[in-house]
């Protein structure tokens, strides 16, 4: 059965389709712009086409910590492997030179005249068993040395040192990567989000920093950098050009006292690279403030770092951090829930180069911050008022109805007596 043709004409619908997709809005994905330092703190950076390799094998010990945990653990184990082969190998060796592999493994002198170089070598397999009981020093007493080769106590000698070595690597390893400073990073937490808000009558750069140990990290210090794509009058194009860019301390040092989250705060003045943005033009400015902190742990005396970026996405203009920390019978409570919390607050819109020109754009913000803070209470009174009359209203009409009316009741004489009840 043929399926019957619609009743609007087909080109009449493709034309209207074609004129609803002209008329939406196309919004397009602005491509992510790439973060020279992650949230994490880690650097998003790939070495490529390193022709000296060798540098690396020059310093063993740092390649060998800088590795990841499996391939760590895969090389150890290897050496060690390798170690007890070479020496079976070579205790394999003695004992086929000595001629210790055609008489029998016997443990008393009395019986056989015969002194082997290691007694109960009769196999490659027991060379290797004494290989591994001379390195990890076992001893089952199997196996053991004689006085008679002195090749044997050589390889002994040997086998010792090239065990302690591999020891001594192995725990040192294992302790500067279980002990590296990034790993007391972990606790050092910022706001996911920076601010610009007025702060003392001038427009700031802040965010949160926090610490989640109760052990302090002594000595700490922030840096900020602002690093962007930059073009030199000479025409010459850097692309990562990092810029330092003052933290305002009250102390004459750098150092802060990280016992509870601080706001770290950036006065934007004429030596700060954001003194030309605006709100505008934040949105469309291509650049990366990095955030670095760093201080000796107290507890190792190891230096740690903690790093962290902000983007012009994750910059808020207007707004401020809520307060955290409150005082709870006696002690200092800090609230981390509300740690990256952030509220609207009056901040004028101009970059603050003009704020600096023309000091009357703060105050007439202030104003009509406060013109409209006082609109709000007031709607918010009125609203209170005229719910407050509503809930009067209504238990007005609800107490009316429990009103009994007046009943007159006639007696028989005839007279009338009305009678409220």
């Amino acid at each position: 059965m043929l399926a019957r043709k619609s009743i609007i004409p087909e080109e009449y619908v493709l034309a209207r389709i074609a004129a609803e997709n002209l008329g939406k809005p196309r919004i397009r994905d602005r491509p992510r712009k790439a973060r020279f330092i992650a949230k994490n703190g880690a650097c998003n950076l790939a070495h490529k086409n390193i022709r000296e390799q060798g540098r690396f094998l020059q310093d063993i010990f740092t390649t060998l910590v800088d590795l990841k945990w499996r391939h760590t653990l895969v090389i150890f184990t290897m050496s060690f492997l390798c170690s007890w082969l070479f020496f079976a190998m070579m205790w394999w060796l003695v004992a086929f030179a000595h001629g210790d592999m055609n008489y029998p493994c016997v443990l008393n002198d009395d019986v056989s005249k015969w002194k082997p170089c290691v007694t109960c070598i009769r196999s490659f397999t027991s060379a290797f068993l004494f290989s591994i009981e001379v390195q990890v020093t076992i001893g089952f007493g199997g196996r053991m040395m004689t006085e008679e080769c002195p090749i044997a106590i050589t390889v002994l000698i040997l086998q010792n040192i090239v065990g302690l070595i591999i020891n001594a690597v192995m725990l040192g390893c294992i302790f500067m990567k279980t002990a590296q400073a990034h790993r007391r990073a972990e606790t050092l937490i910022f706001s996911r989000n920076a601010v610009i808000a007025v702060r003392n009558g001038r427009l700031c750069f802040m965010f949160r920093v926090g610490d989640l140990r109760k052990s302090m990290i002594i000595s700490a210090s922030v840096r900020i950098q602002v690093v962007k794509k930059t073009t030199t009058p000479e025409g010459e194009v850097i692309p990562i050009h990092q810029q330092d860019v003052p933290v305002d301390n009250p102390l004459e040092s750098n150092n802060i006292f990280l016992v509870a989250p601080l706001i770290v705060c950036h006065v934007i003045d004429k030596r700060s690279p954001l003194y030309d943005i605006s709100a505008n033009d934040l949105a469309n400015q291509d650049l990366e403030i990095i955030v670095i902190l760093e201080g000796v742990v107290e507890a190792t005396g190891i230096t740690t770092q903690a790093r962290t970026s902000y983007i012009a996405e994750e910059i808020l203009w207007g707004h401020r951090f809520v307060p955290i920390v409150t005082e709870e019978e006696g002690t200092y409570a800090v609230d981390y829930s509300k740690f990256g919390n952030t509220t609207k607050v009056a901040a004028p819109r101009c970059s603050a180069k003009e704020l600096d020109e023309k000091p009357s754009i703060l105050i007439q913000t202030l104003q009509k911050s406060e013109l409209s803070h006082q609109n709000s209470l007031r709607k918010r009174n009125s609203m209170r008022r005229n719910n407050s009359m509503r809930r009067s209203n209504s238990m007005r009409r609800n107490n009316s109805s429990f009103i009994v009316p007046k009943v007159q009741f006639i007696t028989p004489e005839g007279n009338q007596n009305a009678l409220e009840t």
